[in-house]
This record gives structure tokens, C-alpha cells and sequence, in this order.
């Protein structure tokens, strides 16, 4: 094994990964003396039918790989994926054709559950994808993968150089930026969220940076009626892509 092989492991993840992008599971290890237990044999039966290379180790090598993390038996070595920038990202809004855009976008988001968590939110929510800086900012880690448990192989990951200018990309292409921000005067469920969206969510702790701010066409808070100020971001991001999600079935509804 090379040190710099990527790494996926838990059910859904491996999984996923099996279904949607089989080419690019080099090998996968299964955990000893568990290859016929019952939820792990279809994932199995899958590689072995993609000609995945499976090796049996041990427990210790499977924990020892994934820092302790919930492997469920099943770890999978990777072949890098194709890189996905701000060209592929504009591209894909130009040839959207199954509705109006909706992507999140994460600033300097830096923990790999919130990451994962905001990729299973837009998988469930129909986003077209999760926008995130490539510096100071979580890259699709192992942890990141399981936590997203399995919405890492079906939610395109766009990793931008520049996140603001890539805002403003999406502005000239008919895409409405809005941020979440606490101090917003407007609600989010005020929002009009059915025409070409990007919500825009900042770091952990942080909030949303000044210039990233700037480049939003809209800022909206959403209700806090308790005490905390704020809401984890991945929590956040759930409530945001849904909003969305139903104020665009609402109106496909409406005669």
C-alpha cells in the first residue's frame, strides 16, 4: 500500500463507491473471519464482480488505517478522483437541466464531520453541488467520506481557488448568491429560494468572511428563538438546503 492512497471505509461509503464509481476502488480490505457476514457480503460479491482486488487483514491494520474511526469491517484504497474547479463548476450551471440551479457553498469549513454532514444534506436536499475553497477549508477526507455516508461518490465537490470570485462567477450566470449571516435583517424563509440559488455559509465559529460577504447578492438569517446565538454549520446547511428544496416543490405544485 502506498502512503498517499485515499482511503474510504464504512458500510454506506465503500458501498457507494461500488455503485456509482467501481473504476476507481483499487483494492478493498475486509475485516477477518467477517467476509460472509450478511451485510457485508453483497459489498463483497459487488467488488469482486467489478474485479476489485480483496484482501482479508486484520481488525488492529483496518483500525490502525483509519485512525479508529467506524470502519465497519470494510476499507477501500482509491484512485484519485478528476479534480473539480471552477471551470467544471460553471460548466455544470450552463448545462443544468433538471431545474433551477442550488448549490451550497462552505467558507473555510475545516471539520471533515460538518463537511460530510453538508454533502449528505445536499445529496437529500437535490443540491447540484457543494462549493468549497481549496485553501484553509476541509478537502474530502476518510472521515469527511463517512460521514457523508455515501453522498461524497453522488454530490459533485467543487474545490475553487478563489471562493469569492467564484460568487461572483455565479452572479454573471444567473446564479443568486445568498449568505447566512446572524445580524441579517431578512429571514431566510422570506427568501425567494425557487429561482437559481447558492447559499453561502461560513466557517465553524467564524461566520461568513468580509469579502465573502460582499460578494453575496442577499444576506438572511434564520429564526433563533432560544439563547445560542448560532447553529452548527452542517445544521444549518440542512435547513437551508430544505427551505429551498420545499419552496421549489411548493411551486411546481402551485397551478
Amino acid at each position: 500500500m502506498s502512503r498517499r492512497d485515499l482511503l474510504a471505509y464504512g458500510l454506506h461509503s465503500v458501498r457507494g463507491l461500488l455503485e456509482r464509481h467501481p473504476e476507481r476502488v483499487r483494492l478493498l480490505w475486509v475485516e477477518a473471519g467477517r467476509e460472509d457476514a450478511p451485510r457485508l457480503r453483497p459489498v463483497v460479491e459487488r467488488a469482486r464482480a467489478a474485479g476489485v482486488a480483496i484482501e482479508s487483514v486484520q481488525r488492529r491494520t483496518l483500525e490502525k488505517h483509519t485512525g479508529g474511526g467506524r470502519h465497519q469491517g470494510l476499507v477501500a484504497h482509491l484512485r484519485p478522483a478528476p479534480s473539480l474547479g471552477e471551470a467544471e463548476l460553471f460548466q455544470a450551471v450552463e448545462t443544468l437541466e433538471d431545474g433551477p440551479a442550488l448549490f451550497l457553498a462552505l467558507d473555510q469549513v475545516q471539520d471533515p464531520h460538518n463537511l460530510g454532514a453538508c454533502l449528505r444534506s445536499a445529496d437529500a436536499a437535490g443540491a447540484h453541488g457543494v462549493i468549497v475553497p481549496r485553501d484553509r477549508a476541509c478537502p474530502l477526507t476518510p472521515a469527511a467520506r463517512k460521514a457523508a455516508s455515501g453522498a461524497a461518490e453522488t454530490v459533485p465537490l467543487y474545490r475553487v481557488v478563489n471562493l469569492a470570485r467564484t460568487l461572483k462567477g455565479l452572479a454573471r450566470r444567473g446564479v443568486w448568491t445568498v449568505g447566512l449571516a446572524a445580524e441579517a435583517d431578512v429571514l431566510l424563509y422570506d427568501m425567494d429560494l425557487t429561482a437559481p440559488t447558492a447559499l453561502v455559509l461560513g466557517a465553524e465559529g467564524k461566520g461568513l468572511r468580509h469579502l465573502t460577504r460582499e460578494r453575496c447578492d442577499h444576506l438572511a438569517r434564520l429564526p433563533m428563538a432560544g439563547t445560542v446565538e448560532s447553529l452548527n454549520v452542517s445544521v444549518t446547511a440542512g435547513i437551508a438546503l430544505f427551505e429551498a428544496a420545499r419552496q421549489r416543490l411548493t411551486s411546481s405544485k402551485t397551478p
